[in-house]
């Protein structure tokens, strides 16, 4: 018997899922068959669809509680059930630690930590009344297992979430598992803005093991699978999705020859 992942009459709401990593997640799962809904502040450039079907709009602010629990409530409404919530929502521009404002950072921590608790506390409650409970994916960040010059209170933030995702699998356990993605880098149409012109996106891809930034879609897979009966053991845990994580600096710095006599490669 094939393993396959088929989401069909699931329903998923994922968070900020109209562009960027977002657009990849609710693809790949209008390509596993569920039911979409993607929220944002405002709409996509264009509708969010697989092959035909497309992927609802809600508008909402995920740090606003009352949008939020009218946004679940109209989900539930349409549908009668809520099976999967994807926290995605998220982001911060660049500003050194030092000459960012206190607003600055309390508003990137409201925006990545505060808010996918929020959104989780309020889908946590349908999933639990619900006889086959549910699932939480929570899109994190390698920044919270190293240093994030240029986003410190993000790379904070982030590790919060992966001690979210812990504690709430725990406390919401057996109906509701929960789990996060430690994303590393990832070429959207906002991939400029980090890493330059395509000869910059070329030379950060260089950087990875797997030779290239992620691509929405690969994002949006290893969530499908996280959604899925194929995971159905998996709750609490943090999966690496970064293509073998970043080259070690010192491989490049040192003059050593390998033990053959052979060049470094």
């Amino acid at each position: 018997m094939a393993l396959e992942i088929d989401l069909s009459g699931r329903v998923v709401l994922v968070t900020g899922g109209v562009r960027g990593v977002g657009a990849g997640v609710s693809r790949a799962l209008l390509a596993a068959g569920a039911t979409v809904l993607a929220c944002a502040r405002r709409p996509g450039d264009a509708p969010v669809e697989y092959e035909g079907r497309q992927a609802e709009f809600l508008p909402c602010d995920v740090r606003d509680g009352d949008a939020v629990r009218e946004m679940i409530d109209t989900v539930v409404a349409r549908h009668g059930r809520l099976d999967h919530l994807v926290n995605n929502a998220g982001g911060a521009p660049f500003a050194l630690a030092a000459d960012a404002s206190k607003n600055f950072h309390a508003k990137i921590i409201e925006l990545n930590l505060l808010a996918p608790l929020l959104v989780s506390q309020i889908a946590n409650a349908v999933m639990q009344a619900q006889p086959d409970g549910g699932s939480i994916v929570n899109i994190s960040s390698v920044s919270a297992h190293r240093a994030s010059p240029g986003t410190a209170a993000y790379g904070a933030a982030k590790a919060g979430v992966d001690s979210l995702t812990a504690s709430l699998a725990v406390e919401w356990a057996p109906k509701v598992r929960v789990n996060s993605l430690a994303v590393g880098p990832v070429e959207t149409e906002l991939s400029q803005l980090h890493y330059g012109d395509a000869d910059g996106v070329a030379a950060v891809g260089a950087t990875i093991p797997l030779g290239r930034l992620a691509r929405p879609e690969d994002i949006g897979r290893c969530v499908a699978f996280l959604a899925s009966p194929l995971a159905g053991y998996v709750s609490g845990a943090t999966l690496e999705v970064h293509g073998g994580g970043e080259r070690p600096a010192f491989l490049d710095a040192a003059n050593a020859a390998t033990p053959n006599g052979a060049p470094k490669p």
